[in-house]
């Protein structure tokens, strides 16, 4: 974890507008593309719009993208990769196999970026600002994205298997897993109020329903029903059954209930110093929404690759 100065100093700099340094001194800023591509936030937004207009989940999968991507290297589009006769990516890696989605959206913003400003805007740049727009649109804040990010040219699916959270962590395993990227506690809350819009497999929550007692027994065997012990792996659940696809803080309250859907979210509640986060954020949507622009902030400064440290890829799925 990042020492208590270093974080004083990212927030002074967050809150100021000046550009942001990420966890190796790369610095990002709002206006990086003010002369090269005045246009790409209009064009991603657009284009983001119109694909929840068709299919309001896929503001969760663009920003489970971005998540994923920074988790694993930091945030430098490698999660876009496609494996080929020489190379084995991150979509393949267990987190991300059959369950990440959205490229075409990625395809087509960046498209649309090629034809305006071409070779200009990376791949990172793009899950970064789709990330917030999806969040904005489906009714959460908005933040500052700060840009400059470069593209990798190769990724890790080692890396991807090891770091992704999974979904059957205990919360010290969920809390070694942000510290290892920089985050705190608070971002490790805020930021799995992700969980309010999206869906989940079967058997991403399968253990938790059967055999955990910190779950509410009525909501526990509605969804036995569904997901059985065994078979129907794929059978999706809404990780938010209140309100699916609207981001607020009605996870949160769930979570008071015992109703979380997986042990990795109701680890939140579960008598440890989480518990006081889950309460605050199930009581004030604008505490949420305020802790999570700033969580989004970090998680899209971890380890940027700038200026000649990466690529710009013409087309995100490959090198150049």
């Amino acid at each position: 974890m990042a020492e208590a100065c270093s974080l004083l100093l990212l927030l002074v700099f967050v809150l100021s507008g000046a550009p942001v340094e990420g966890r190796h001194g790369s610095k990002l800023s709002q206006n990086y593309y003010k002369s090269t591509c005045p246009e790409v936030f209009s064009i991603v937004q657009d284009e983001v719009e119109a694909a929840l207009n068709k299919e309001p989940r896929m503001g969760a999968s663009l920003l489970r993208l971005h998540f994923h991507d920074c988790f694993v290297n930091g945030c430098d589009g490698s999660i876009l990769l496609d494996d080929n006769a020489t190379f084995i990516g991150e979509k393949t890696a267990p987190p991300n196999l059959n369950s990440t989605r959205g490229f075409n959206v990625v395809d087509d913003i960046k498209a649309r970026l090629e034809d305006a400003c071409p070779g200009v805007v990376s791949c990172a740049d793009i899950l970064a600002i789709a990330a917030r727009d999806s969040t904005v649109i489906l009714g959460g804040p908005s933040w500052k994205v700060k840009l400059g990010r470069k593209d990798a040219t190769t990724g890790s699916n080692a890396a991807a298997t090891e770091f992704i959270p999974r979904p059957n962590l205990n919360i010290s395993a969920l809390v070694s897993s942000f510290e290892a990227q920089g985050l705190s506690l608070k971002d490790l809350v805020a930021l799995s109020g992700a969980h309010t819009i999206g869906l989940a497999k079967c058997e991403t929550f399968r253990a938790h329903i059967h055999n955990d007692s910190n779950i509410d027994p009525t909501f526990a065997k509605s969804l036995q029903r569904k997901c059985p012990r065994a078979g129907k792996d794929n059978i999706h659940q809404q990780l938010d059954l209140q309100s699916p696809t609207s981001f607020d803080n009605s996870y949160f309250k769930n979570l008071l209930k015992k109703k979380g859907l997986l042990r990795s979210d109701q680890e939140l509640f579960s008598r440890t110093s989480a518990d006081s986060l889950v309460k605050k954020y199930a009581a004030d949507s604008s505490e949420f929404f305020k802790h999570f622009s700033k969580s989004m902030i970090k998680l899209g400064n971890i380890k940027p690759l700038t200026e000649s440290s990466g690529k710009i890829r013409i087309n995100c799925r490959k090198v150049n």
